[in-house]
């Protein structure tokens, strides 16, 4: 059992500075007043405990005191994909079936029961008992995975999954008393919801940052006294780009998720000084489960590092552990891991085995039992007997300074089974010029047989490439 948080921590720290946003300073007492309030007019529309409540709402100071209202209620909280579709949506609210939706307008074309916030914050309310105590084995969130190869599922994550995640991260990097996140990833992400967690837990102030732009966000670390961020691979590679100089001596932490990056860039973090640590997680982990440590950042460039204190990871191929530098399935279990699927007994049973959660995920560890990840389980493909990694051939092209985006898929071929084909996008670079780049760096057989250009490549709200739209832009141009 855990004392409430933020009501905790606005006891031990009151006057301590909680979020910055649009240059607005709140306070851990004043976000506990201001919850408090919400949490009663919440409870005036008949919530009661376990309860699944729907939130799709952009990052903003509201969407933070409803996340925390919820809390406060005893009310389990559905947080929902604002770049979703409206047959999306529809989907996971029958999935899920929440009493309502809270949302930041009314969502014309879904029907279902919905309370714009503003009518929320309008309503009468009355004094309220909340929730003083979280117990570990409650769930407190459900998230729906990106669904990048289908129908989403929804992970439920405990007050105890988020909690462990928190002290995990604090017991890698460390918790320095002027330490301040720039949270810009979306807060219905699991990456973004996590530093909610770990703002309250641990007392550290974070900034909310929108307007994404690398030279906005490389000015508010210059600005603001950042002192870690969290960020997916392609908007670190615009802000490592923009970078003129370099970032301000506390800066100590760029985490760096949604896959490997290409050893260039990495390498060019170093020449620049941007301290970026590579790190692995899923929803399913409540966040990052794998991250390397500060003193190997430059020894084990490339790797994702160990298992977090107190997780474990394993490689696993054919229903057996294998040995070092071996391919196989990364496999992993913590505190931090979820209990299951939400409905889903036959797919929690499928993936949760003796308490490990089979991620999907193709990987190695090294001598020294670093994890190196390859790629998605379900991404790779063979070709003449050859497995290939489509994440390897998008680093590759991701390392060529005039290619700005890069997916590649597997496609039926009459002699080899599959082979590979690249959507590209690129100002300036010609096809003969890729190929002519390519052959210096890969095998043959790892050559994309196809180069195809186009404006923008298919992402989710977490950046992940959606291979599933690339095949069906294969079938339309083959």
């Amino acid at each position: 059992m855990l004392p409430n948080w933020l009501k905790q921590r606005a006891f031990l720290t009151p006057n301590r500075t909680a979020i910055e946003i649009s240059n607005q300073k709140i306070t851990f007492q004043q976000l506990h007043e201001q919850v408090m309030e919400m949490a009663e007019k919440i409870s005036s529309l008949e919530v009661k405990m376990g309860d699944i409540v729907a939130v799709h709402m952009k990052n903003s100071l509201e969407m933070i005191v409803v996340i925390h209202a919820l809390k406060y209620v005893g009310a389990v909280t559905l947080l929902m994909n604002v770049r979703l579709s409206e047959e999306e949506i529809t989907w996971q609210l029958h999935d899920a079936k929440p009493i309502f939706l809270i949302s930041d307008y009314i969502l014309e074309r879904i029907s279902y029961k919905q309370y714009p916030i503003a009518e929320v914050k309008n309503r009468e309310h009355d004094s309220i008992t909340i929730q003083e105590n979280f117990h570990e084995d409650d769930v407190d969130t459900i998230l729906y995975t990106s669904g990048t190869t289908g129908h989403p599922k929804g992970v439920m994550l405990t007050y105890g999954n988020h909690y462990h995640s928190a002290v995990a991260s604090a017991l890698n990097l460390g918790l320095y008393q002027d330490d301040c996140w720039l949270a810009c990833l979306p807060f219905f992400h699991v990456s973004g919801l996590s530093l909610l967690m770990k703002n309250v837990i641990y007392g550290m102030k974070i900034v909310v940052q929108n307007n994404h732009q690398p030279d906005v966000l490389n000015q508010v670390i210059q600005d603001k006294q950042i002192t870690i961020t969290s960020v997916v691979f392609k908007v670190a590679k615009e802000m490592v780009k923009e970078l003129a100089g370099v970032y301000p001596a506390n800066f100590r932490c760029m985490l760096l998720g949604g896959g490997p990056a290409p050893m260039t860039f990495l390498n060019e973090c170093v020449e620049k000084r941007v301290p970026v640590y590579q790190t692995y997680g899923m929803t399913e982990t409540a966040s990052q489960i794998v991250t390397l440590s500060p003193e190997y950042a430059i020894e084990k460039i490339g790797s994702s590092g160990k298992a977090l204190f107190p997780c474990q990871v394993k490689i696993m191929k054919e229903g057996k552990e294998v040995g070092r530098n071996e391919e196989g399935e990364i496999v992993v279990t913590g505190p931090n891991v979820m209990n299951g699927y939400y409905n889903r007994e036959e797919a929690t049973k499928e993936n949760i085995i003796d308490g490990w959660f089979y991620t999907g995920d193709m990987g190695y560890m090294d001598d020294e039992g670093f994890l190196y990840v390859l790629d998605r389980r379900k991404d790779m493909f063979i070709s003449g007997g050859e497995n290939i990694y489509p994440a390897q051939i998008e680093n590759v092209l991701l390392s060529h300074p005039h290619i700005e985006d890069a997916g590649v898929i597997g496609v039926g071929h009459e002699i080899w089974g599959k082979v590979p084909v690249a959507f590209i996008v690129s100002n300036n670079m010609k096809e003969e010029a890729i190929y002519t780049f390519l052959q210096e760096k890969l095998a043959n057989y790892k050559i994309p047989r196809n180069i195809f250009f186009v404006e923008k490549l298919p992402r989710n709200a977490s950046k992940k490439l959606l291979r599933r739209v690339l095949q069906e832009w294969w079938e339309e141009l083959k």
